[in-house]
């Protein structure tokens, strides 16, 4: 099944374990954290670019 069938599939509260540890999480936990992680990433890569060719963000 493809991640986004399984998303649109499941209510956010539906609870799955995480394969290292078995820790319980929520699709809404997963999908945050997928977000926050993005965000996170994109704002390295902008400074990084920043740096490069001196142009700054809005």
């Amino acid at each position: 099944m493809a991640p986004t069938a399984v998303v649109a599939a499941l209510p956010l509260d539906a609870i799955g374990r995480t394969p290292g540890t078995g820790a319980e999480r929520s699709l809404r936990w997963v999908l945050t954290h997928m977000v926050d992680e993005y965000a996170r990433h994109l704002g390295q890569a902008d400074i990084l670019r920043e740096a490069v060719d001196g142009r700054t963000g809005e």
